[in-house]
């Protein structure tokens, strides 16, 4: 059975950036919406109660017919943002150190090089998605809730949710200058712990 996750920080904790309001309803509703429908799928499917939601989400192909749709959906959404809330802080934004920060700029050239090539790829996600740095320091995009582990992939280091609801009711159709204000929460620290395991 999925639950809702709790956060490691207030809802108006991420300040001027992602603002209460905002984070109140996609934690509060459309994540708990993305749960209560997983779980009603898989009551539904009891041979895939014992499997984890990596395990479900990895294997999403072979699921049965009758709840592939909701397991990818819901499932997706349940994942993408159990990780999301974690990829913010308020005590985020700067610059990443160590190992992370000197591979990325062997890949780029600069930090900032990074940030303007995903900043750009998350730009062009048409409709609603996310955006990627993957472990190989690759920046991909996925459709709606799909993850990177739906196509074999391993588990990403960062991700943006790009779809509206998580920037509608600050900036209203200006997703650059939420994915300008995000750079400003990105929690390094956990990302850094990512890309150790």
């Amino acid at each position: 059975m999925a639950t809702l996750p709790n956060l490691n920080y207030d809802y108006d904790a991420l300040g001027k950036y992602i603002s209460a309001d905002i984070m109140r309803l996609h934690h509060s509703k459309h994540h708990q919406t993305y749960v209560d429908k997983l779980n009603a799928a898989i009551e539904q499917a009891p041979e895939l109660q014992t499997k984890t939601l990596e395990e479900l989400l990895g294997s999403i192909d072979s699921l049965p017919e009758n709840v592939r749709a909701a397991v990818r959906n819901h499932g997706g959404g349940h994942y993408n943002h159990s990780l999301f809330w974690q990829w913010m802080s308020p005590d985020g934004g700067g610059e990443p150190t160590g190992e992370l920060a000197q591979k990325i700029i062997e890949k780029y050239g600069t930090f900032q090089a990074f940030v303007d090539e995903f900043t750009t790829k998350s730009l062009g996600v048409f409709g609603s998605g996310w955006c990627w740095l993957q472990p190989n320091l690759d920046i991909i995009t996925t459709p709606n809730q799909d993850t990177p582990i739906m196509q074999g992939l391993p588990e990403p280091l960062l991700g943006l949710d790009v779809w509206e609801h998580a920037y509608y009711l600050d900036y209203k159709n200006k997703r650059d200058d939420y994915i300008a204000a995000w750079w400003n929460v990105v929690n390094w620290d956990y990302v850094k712990t990512r890309a150790k395991s």
